[in-house]
This record gives C-alpha cells, structure tokens and sequence, in this order.
C-alpha cells in the first residue's frame, strides 16, 4: 500500500501532552513528504514536551495552541481551521485527550476543533499500559468508535516509564500507512481475510495449564496491516494482553478446539486464512475440576494427554476453502520442516521462523522464510508489522496469480 492517497489531503494534527510527542515531529516530515499539507494544533502541555517552532519548521504554518490567540480568533480562527481540514489526526492522544473528546468537551483549541470540524477524527493513543487497559479509559473508547472516530493503535512494548505493555504510540510510518489507507480503497479491498492468532491454554485443573510462549504479536500485525489495506478482517486471539487493531473484529478463545470451531465456523466467509497462532498439538485427557494436590510421598506427576484437532488439516480438507497461510515456528531445519508442513497440509503458503531466546515468540521483531509450492522468499530481521505487510504482498501476488491462472 502506497502513501500516494494522501497526496494533496490537508490533514490537522493535534499533538497532545505526552513524552511521544517528539514522535509527532516525525510524523509532520513524513506526512508532507507523503503529499500531504499539514497544518498543527498542540495542547498547552504538549508545548512542555516539544516547542511549537519545532512544528512550525516542519509543518511550514504557524502553530496554534490556544483558543485565546486574538489576531487569529479575530477571524473565528478555530472555525476556519476546522473547515480548512479535509482529516484531523491526534497523535499522539492522551488518555486526558479521549475522555475530554468522549465527554465531547471544548475547554482548548483541540477539543474544540474535534467538535467543529465536518472532516474524519482519527486518534493515535499514547499512554502508560495501565491506563489504556483502565475499564474507563476502553469505555472511552468504545464511545468514539461508535461515532466514527477511527483509533490507530496502540503498539505493544517498552515505555518510557520502565512498564511494558500496550500503549506506545504508533510508529510515525506505520500512521502514515493507516491514514492512507483511510483515503482510499487498499489492494485488499473486498477480501475478507481471517487470522488467528497467539498461543493456546489447555487447562489441567482451575489453576494451572499448558501453554506456549506465543504473544500474539506477529497474528496481530498481521491483521492490522491488512485492516489497513482496505480488507474485512476477523482476527480469532488465544489469551494475548494486546489491544485490537482498528478496523477488526476480533473473537477471543481459550483453548485449541474453541479455536478450531471459531476458525472453521468463518472459513466460508473468507478469501484468506492466515493461521499465526501458534496452537497446541495436546491437551489433558481430563482436567480436574479441582486444584491438584501434592501428595506428601509423591515425587512425580501423570498426564495422560490427547490430540487436539488440526486446525489447518482441517481447512484445506475443506471444498471451496480458503487461500491458507500457515506458521511454522521450528528450534532446528526450518526450511525442511516448514516445506514438510507445506506439503503435507497442502497449504498456499508457509511462513518460518526460528524460535528461541530472544527470537520469534517474545520479540518485538522477527525474520521469516515465506515457502510456496515452486518458490522461497527470506524476509530479513524487521519489526513484524513490516513483516506482516511483506507476507501480504507475496499473498497477494500468490493468490492474484492462482485467480489468472498463472504460477506465482
């Protein structure tokens, strides 16, 4: 997906009060270089973060930061800038930020802008992980949602304050590639494309299961991007600590058959299945209906465990199936056990990668070998979001190429 949509849009940037504003400079290069005029709104606490020359060099326009600027207002300036925007983009958008627009107050020039423009609001949040996981912070947001407003993340990962977690602003390119694909339709518009995503729990009594190392990260990059490509996208997560990407409709699971029947009951509704869930092959034969105990001469412990369903297996057996995409996630020959699951499942394509420590599972990026039936593609170390949109190029070109008739 190209920036080109944004060539000649007039996009008002509101930048609000917190440590990622600095991002926000980056984000007004970027946008311009994108074609787009871009024209900067700052709360009086964002002003404490970044100075508003700054934004005024990149930006080529004056800043405003008060409703209270009388050689502008003498001209109902406020109004003039919300007629002027053709999108308005808060980036980033403080917790503070959500609620006052949620409340639809109009106490600082951003506020108020929100309220008169005719133009798309789009939000890009920026706050402590506890904060965007506060049930009234989420309310906030449900609230904007439903009036339209689209909301860009959060990304997950490191933040200033030493926590990890959701919360940190969007990556300025990655803002500029959601924006874009507001303007117009993306090469994924009129798919609908189903992802699953994140481990799996097989419960063994109330307390403790079996589970993998899957954050769910690379599944749900993988939905944002092609949310953000213009497709209809239903993302199936196993139990991840990540926020939904705007534009998704997302089903959260537990175990791997609660997976296999959410995956199988919408795979006659899609065109794409990408199944990045790293999904577990066992689950007890019984889980205990309460906490196991230890007995005071035991030194060991039985599980009888039995095979869950493939999910994959299972898809590809289907008449009409989906375009499918599986993960392979290996320790040793990645290549020969990702081809192995290639053929043997009948998959379209397969996405490998190593795990390990400090690879795959637990790490903000990733490196992936993409095999398909006559052909291999290696996706160097990158953030999984730029993974994510590679792997959907090289779906597109696969699944076009099935459509023509042609090999890819």
């Amino acid at each position: 997906m190209t920036d080109n949509a944004l060539a000649g849009a007039r996009v008002l940037l509101g930048v609000g009060g917190g440590i990622a504003a600095y991002k926000a400079a980056d984000l007004v290069r970027r946008l311009r270089d994108a074609g787009a005029e871009v024209r900067v709104v700052m709360t009086a606490n964002a002003t404490r973060f970044v100075s508003a020359l700054t934004f005024q060099a990149l930006s080529g326009h004056a800043v405003r930061d008060s409703l209270w600027d009388e050689s502008a207002e003498a001209a109902m300036g406020h109004i003039e800038l919300a007629r002027w925007a053709s999108q308005v983009l808060v980036a980033p958008a403080t917790v503070d930020i959500i609620a006052r627009l949620a409340q639809g107050r109009a106490d600082d020039l951003l506020a108020t802008l929100c309220l008169a423009t005719g133009a798309p609001v789009a939000i890009a949040p920026a706050m402590n992980q506890q904060m965007w996981a506060h049930p009234a912070t989420q309310a906030n947001l449900a609230t904007l949602r439903q009036r339209g407003v689209r909301v860009f993340g959060p990304d997950s990962g490191g933040q200033a304050c030493g926590e990890f977690g959701a919360g940190r602003l969007m990556e300025p390119h990655s803002l500029v590639a959601a924006l874009a694909a507001t303007q117009a339709p993306g090469d994924l518009a009129g798919w609908s494309v189903l992802v699953s995503a994140g481990p799996t729990y097989e419960d063994i009594d109330p307390v403790r299961f079996i589970g993998n190392r899957s954050s769910g990260r690379m599944g749900f990059a993988v939905a944002a991007a092609a949310a953000a490509r213009g497709a209809d996208v239903t993302l199936v997560a196993g139990p991840v600590a990540l926020a939904t990407p705007a534009g998704v409709r997302r089903i959260d699971v537990r175990g791997a058959r609660q997976m296999h029947e959410a995956v199988l009951g919408l795979a006659g509704a899609s065109d794409v299945y990408v199944a990045a869930a790293a999904v577990g092959d066992f689950r007890p034969d019984q889980v205990a209906p309460r906490k196991l105990k230890k007995a005071s001469d035991a030194t060991t412990l039985e599980l009888r465990l039995v095979q869950n369903p493939d999910i994959l297996a299972d898809m590809a057996a289907l008449t009409g199936r989906p375009f499918l995409v599986g993960f392979a996630a290996e320790t040793e020959r990645v290549e020969a056990h990702a081809r192995d699951k290639l053929e043997r499942k009948r998959l379209d394509l397969v996405a490998a990668n190593e795990v390990g420590p400090g690879r795959g599972f637990e790490a903000e990026d990733n490196a992936l070998l993409l095999l398909w039936p006559g052909g291999r593609e290696a996706l160097p170390r990158a953030g999984k979001r730029e993974l994510a949109e590679a792997l959907l190029d090289r779906i597109v070109q696969l699944r076009q190429g099935r459509q023509d008739g042609n090999p890819a």
